[in-house]
């Protein structure tokens, strides 16, 4: 039976405690008066048991109970790590090594 508990995705900004990442989760909303979309950033501690989750990458972090004054937070899974090529950077390089569109004859 699955649980009730919050899951949000974001983006390790900093991993120099021990087994604690700090993660900016970010959210954009629109301004009530002037429609603009606005980017609001939170930043919790996140419980990381491994001590292997680098800064930069990008995590699920489920709540959980106190873990300590300010933690309450747990990596659930990392879904992106540092250094693993994404579609866009492979998408942007076969745009150059291809020569991008095709040219007119």
């Amino acid at each position: 039976m699955p649980n009730n508990r919050r899951r949000l995705v974001g983006r390790v900004i900093s991993d120099k405690m021990d087994k604690t990442v700090v993660v900016a989760i970010e959210r954009r909303k629109t301004h009530p008066i002037y429609k603009k979309v606005v980017k609001l950033t939170k930043k919790v501690m996140a419980h990381d048991e491994s001590n292997a989750i680098k800064v930069g990458a990008l995590v699920r972090v489920v709540e959980s109970k106190p873990l300590s004054k300010n933690k309450r937070w747990v990596v659930e899974e990392v879904l992106e790590a540092v250094g693993t090529p994404t579609l866009e950077t492979l998408a942007d390089e076969t745009a150059i090594v291809g020569g991008g569109e095709p040219a007119d004859e």
